[in-house]
């Protein structure tokens, strides 16, 4: 089983911009990879308050309802440590996807 990890640094403080920022600029490398040999894509995004979860939710969700039964899942935020926690437990949770995972340090 393919992993693929997509990490986008930066976006706007703004929802709205954030939002915008990363379908513009990202949404197709996640596509890519599900479209190629990915069976399961994280996409990890930088911290951000809870005013962005709406958007990072739909991402989320909509990725995995287009490529199942590929998997998508979103984290957000969290030190490098919390992440590469949570991309290990991903990896032996096959029922996980869909899933906007916000990290904490």
């Amino acid at each position: 089983m393919a992993q693929a990890e997509l990490k986008v640094d930066n976006l706007p403080a703004e929802p709205l911009d954030a939002a915008a920022a990363f379908h513009a600029g990202h949404l197709h490398s996640a596509i890519t990879a599900l479209e190629g040999g990915a069976d399961q894509l994280t996409i990890i995004l930088p911290p951000s308050p809870t005013d962005h979860d709406d958007w990072r939710r739909a991402v989320a969700r909509d990725l995995a309802r287009k490529f199942a039964p590929k998997r998508v899942n979103v984290l957000g935020g969290g030190s490098e440590e919390a992440v590469q926690s949570m991309l290990a437990y991903l990896r032996g949770a096959p029922g996980i996807t869909g899933q906007y995972l916000p990290l904490h340090d």
